[in-house]
């Protein structure tokens, strides 16, 4: 047997029980041929010298707008400490644009900022300019006078918007911030982006999050939608494939606008449900929104945010609505993931699933809820006992940890984007980013799912922190079990899928403050290299 593939003298953590590690690989037909002694005798196409380095089972992230990503790196990237220093980037923007272009920013977080930026200073610092700045979360954005105008109300008389909220000044006029479903009225014409934007978007992000280590990710949410972009979203993946620009595999969700009865059923058209596709690019779980953004305040609480009496943030629609679509949707088979960060809003999820679950009883149906953020002893149990899988993101510890701890105060950020409590109940913990809310770098995330410590150096959930290898297997084993994959990836094993990364350290080994510094050597896809730095 000649195999495609032969990947020697490397220090490979296979996660896998029988065969926890090795020295070889061999690859036939992507996938993993054999380990070492397996593959004595056999010859290959090409060898590939590790150089004596250690590699993982490819990093899988389990919830990751990759899309949305590379559109984000083609605009004003707002992650700045100051109001100033962002109506600065928005005046330079400006002033290489004609006069009625867009200015297109994201990335900013009052909490570092100290505000939301404000309608009339966008006006000044853009010339008059439309401009749509969005927040990191994606929950909400900030628009000009000009942007109003295009948006249909030249007089500023904007109304508000079920599900969502639009900010005002005390003369009640609107001071640009829009919120959730509000949001609906800059989408309705900033988007959908072309299909070749698109699919230039996603080449970029997709050479970015390879030289990361990815070599797996869901997308939580294409097409019409919050968090997608339009009708054409799954096309324009298709064309990426096809033209070789999306490096990694995908499993993409469609947004629960998506879905509509079909026949006597419910779903995509020509009745397209989940599991359509193959290992490269397919169909996964429905996305539905319950709430909206821990640090923007618009998650839907049981309690007041802290300094804010009154304000338990909201629901993106009614919960009899909410629940409703659920139960339609896993009548009719599909996998729900349902977007909860408040805890109000995961009761009412996990109350859908449970009636779901009693009327329509399914075996392992795997269920989520994207974020899971705010649970209580009570609710973890819940959890655990109805088969859910939450998907809590570790990155956000470091980058908006502080505006989390902020916006729960003390007491209840004991609650706050737990992960050892989930797996001390039994739960199957995936590893996501939310990327590009944060960095998407896995390695970034493993990091803070130990350290627990926010950017301004604050314990987060001390007590929450894992292992180095409890993170890395929510990177691969975890997430690969989040979307019914375990029995092809997230271990290295012969008959898997031989997606490894290379790295410069071994993560198991390095002191836990030092997991941020390792890099990425080389990224491996089916036995192919998609990421390559390696010294031959």
């Amino acid at each position: 047997m000649r195999l495609d593939a032969l990947y020697v003298n490397g220090r490979f953590t296979t996660l896998d029980p029988e065969r926890p590690v090795a020295t070889r690989l061999g690859v036939f037909a992507g996938r993993v041929a054999g380990l070492d002694e397996e593959l004595d005798g056999l010859t290959a196409g090409r060898v590939v010298d590790l150089g004596g380095k250690p590699a993982v089972p490819g990093f899988n992230d389990a919830h990751h707008h990759l899309s949305m990503r590379g559109q984000r790196l083609r605009e004003l990237d707002l992650r700045v400490a100051s109001l100033d220093e962002l109506y600065a980037l928005v005046r330079e923007r400006a002033a290489g644009l004609p006069g009625d272009a867009w200015v297109r920013g994201s990335g900013y977080d009052q909490n570092k900022l100290g505000a939301h930026p404000d309608r009339a200073a966008l006006d000044r610092a853009a010339g008059g300019r439309p401009v749509w700045l969005q927040h990191n979360s994606g929950h909400m954005g900030v628009a000009s006078t000009a942007a109003f105008t295009l948006m249909g109300f030249p007089d500023l008389e904007v109304p508000e918007v079920p599900g969502g909220s639009v900010g005002r000044d005390a003369d009640g006029r609107p001071d640009g911030l829009l919120t959730e479903q509000a949001q609906d009225l800059a989408h309705r014409i900033l988007r959908p982006a072309g299909l070749e934007e698109f699919v230039s978007g996603i080449a970029l992000a997709s050479r970015t999050a390879a030289a990361e280590g990815l070599t797996s990710f869901t997308e939580p949410g294409i097409g019409l939608g919050l968090a997608g972009n339009g009708p054409l979203d799954m096309a324009g993946y298709q064309e990426a494939r096809r033209r070789g620009l999306l490096l990694q595999r995908a499993v993409l969700m469609p947004g629960s606008p998506n879905l509509h009865p079909v026949g006597d059923s419910f779903g995509l058209d020509l009745g397209m449900g989940p599991g359509l596709g193959d290992d490269r690019l397919r169909l996964g779980p429905v996305k539905v929104f319950s709430d909206g953004s821990l640090i923007g305040r618009t998650a839907a609480m049981c309690c007041d945010y802290a300094g804010e009496p009154g304000n338990r943030g909201f629901l993106q629609e009614e919960a009899q609505a909410l629940r409703a679509f659920i139960l339609r949707a896993h009548e009719a088979g599909w996998q729900v993931a349902a977007h909860a960060i408040g805890d109000h809003a995961v009761d009412v999820v996990l109350d859908a699933y449970a009636e779901a679950q009693s009327t329509w009883p399914r075996a392992d149906a795997r269920h989520r809820i994207e974020h899971c953020a705010v649970t209580s002893p009570e609710q973890v149990a819940r959890v655990a006992a109805l088969g859910v899988i939450p998907v809590p993101q570790g990155r956000f510890v470091s980058e908006i940890g502080d505006g989390m701890l902020a916006a729960l105060g003390p007491e209840r950020s004991r609650w706050c984007y737990r992960q050892r409590s989930f797996l001390e109940a039994g739960i199957v913990l995936p590893g996501s980013s939310d990327c590009p809310v944060v960095e998407g770098a896995p390695l970034l995330g493993i990091h803070d799912l130990v350290n627990q410590r926010t950017s301004g150096g604050r314990p987060f959930n001390p007590e929450e922190a894992l292992t180095a290898e409890q993170a890395l297997r929510a990177y691969t084993t975890g997430s690969a079990y989040a979307v019914f994959d375990e029995g092809v990836k997230g271990t290295l094993a012969r008959g898997k899928l031989a997606d490894f990364a290379v790295l410069s350290d071994d993560l198991l080994a390095v002191p836990p403050g030092a997991i941020k510094d390792i890099t990425v050597v080389a990224t491996v896809v089916g036995g192919d290299l998609v990421h390559d730095l390696l010294d031959r």
